[in-house]
């Protein structure tokens, strides 16, 4: 499944101003690119693509056909595309330049979701061909995974999977066809304490390990939607910032302790870098890592 197959197909490998490409996501791709004004060939993509307009000249404005459909989008900050799989956009025209960050759902995750909602058949081409769209959680959605692939954290593939997730159902209950809406949660879905404990403890033993989300519904016996929205229910965060609490808390003490070098500290959280480590460890405390450790000897 190379998610990443369609956009450099589609748009080529320049202009890219961010990408997922060497990070560790999975089930969901995502590139940010400037686009010049011009046209871009016919395309006919393998996954669910949504385009979201991050900045722009304030003349852009952007053409479609697609799916016997002809769009023209003013364009502006947080306006969103869709374009399901298996539809052939004909002709795309763009006046002006933007910067659009292109998202790629895959098949499997609308899977996922149709079966969390009692078996109701939704596939990514029942999706509708749209354009001009503003909703606030797909861009928010695309906020957080543009400043993911900015600045990597620890908990980058699990925080990437669970936009993803949320991206999916927004988008199959929103914009698909032929969806049933309002389906209630059996007891067997719900997150028991039981269930609860054993993906904290989870958490806690592979704490250095690449933690995804489809190990942590698996450890509680969920579809991947069930568990992403009963565990926010439940702890209050979304699992990859409860995840990445656990990890400061465990840099913080490794600091304090003095027995591990502040680059070896960073890998044992999972940051790409202690670049990286430094920025998130300053940003959540107020201190650089290495401030800490002289604070915590004093």
């Amino acid at each position: 499944m190379d998610l990443e197959a369609d956009g450099i197909r589609k748009y080529g490998l320049r202009d890219v101003l961010a990408s997922s490409r060497g990070l560790s996501w999975q089930g969901v791709a995502a590139d940010l690119r400037r686009h010049p004004a011009g046209d871009l060939p016919a395309f006919q993509p393998t996954h669910l693509e949504i385009g979201i307009a991050v900045a722009c000249h304030p003349e852009c404005v952007v053409s479609r056909r697609g799916d016997g459909l002809w769009q023209q989008t003013h364009v502006e900050p947080g306006v969103v595309w869709l374009c399901p799989s298996g539809v052939l956009e004909e002709d795309i025209r763009i006046s002006h330049w933007h910067d659009v960050l292109h998202v790629y759902l895959p098949a499997e995750r609308f899977a996922q979701h149709s079966e969390a909602r009692g078996g109701a058949t939704i596939h990514p081409d029942s999706v509708r061909y749209l354009g001009g769209l503003n909703d606030e959680l797909l861009r928010k959605g695309g906020a957080s995974l543009v400043a993911e692939m900015s600045a990597p954290t620890s908990t980058g593939r699990l925080l990437a999977e669970v936009v993803a997730v949320a991206l999916t159902a927004r988008i199959a209950e929103q914009y698909a066809s032929d969806v049933r809406r309002g389906v209630s949660v059996s007891p067997r879905h719900m997150l028991s304490e039981l269930r609860l404990r054993r993906v904290l403890q989870y958490m806690v033993e592979h704490m250095e390990d690449d933690i995804g989300l489809d190990d942590l519904a698996a450890v509680a016996g969920l579809s991947v939607f069930h568990f992403t929205r009963m565990f926010a229910n439940r702890i209050g965060m979304p699992p990859h910032r409860y995840l990445g609490q656990m990890r400061l808390e465990r840099a913080k003490t490794l600091l304090a302790l003095g027995k591990m070098s502040i680059a070896q500290i960073s890998c044992a959280c999972r940051f790409s870098s202690q670049s990286n480590f430094s920025r998130a460890f300053r940003r959540a405390t107020g201190a650089t890592p290495l401030a800490y450790r002289n604070e915590a000897r004093n």
